[in-house]
């Protein structure tokens, strides 16, 4: 199994890198898998002359090479102008179109207030919504004021969680169950499609009705 890492940081070290390192870790303590981290910055002229010339450079091809064989993604972009950087959306232009369909993507964005918090929904999701990826519930947005503090870490153990719990092999009849991977408690209560969910120890994640969560709330 092989998870790529694309960081759109422009500066070393950077925020944004440091995002997409812990959102490996806590993806790696569910399970094994191969890292290959990509720097955009380190790629910056390479994408330029593709756009010019219509051909990538072979460290350009290699990278495009390698989030097409991923089993997951993590993309995680620096905020400007309140969208992802020009760098990131670049490199995502080049993508071959069918390459990220049905891929679990992790997205990841920083910036400088928690006013941008909202861009990982508005800006990143329906851009790899349109590449047809399978967009984790969690995306993570981490604002100057949020590194140290315990919201960020349970926002990072969460969707570290969700990506390896979308990565794992199913079970192939014959050969044993899929490898275990103890992401309930992290996910819950939302599934992948963002259902309201509830965990029954036996049964594992079990959709609630509206109607039943309405009515519980109901004065009697």
């Amino acid at each position: 199994m092989r998870i790529v890492v694309v960081s759109a940081g422009l500066s070393s070290p950077s925020s944004t890198r440091l995002l997409a390192d812990r959102l490996t870790a806590a993806t790696l303590e569910h399970v094994d898998a191969e890292t290959e981290v990509i720097e955009l910055r380190e790629l910056a002229t390479e994408i330029a002359q593709h756009f010019v010339t219509g051909f990538p450079p072979a460290r350009l091809a290699a990278a495009l090479d390698a989030v097409a064989a991923a089993d997951g993604l993590i993309a995680v972009t620096p905020v400007f102008a309140g969208s992802y950087s020009g760098l990131f959306k670049s490199f995502f232009d080049l993508i071959d179109k069918d390459s990220l369909t049905g891929k679990p993507v992790l997205l990841g964005a920083t910036g400088g207030t928690a006013r941008h918090s909202l861009v990982t929904e508005h800006a990143l999701r329906p851009l790899f919504t349109y590449l047809r990826a399978l967009v984790l519930p969690t995306a993570v947005y981490a604002a100057s004021e949020d590194w140290g503090e315990e919201g960020l870490a349970q926002r990072i153990t969460r969707a570290g969680a969700e990506l390896a719990r979308f990565t794992t092999p199913a079970a192939v009849p014959g050969q044993g169950p899929a490898p275990d991977v103890d992401t309930a408690a992290a996910i819950a209560p939302r599934s992948l499609t963002g259902a309201i969910t509830s965990v029954d120890p036996a049964d594992g994640f079990v959709t609630v009705p509206f109607e039943q969560r309405l009515a519980a709330l109901r004065v009697p």
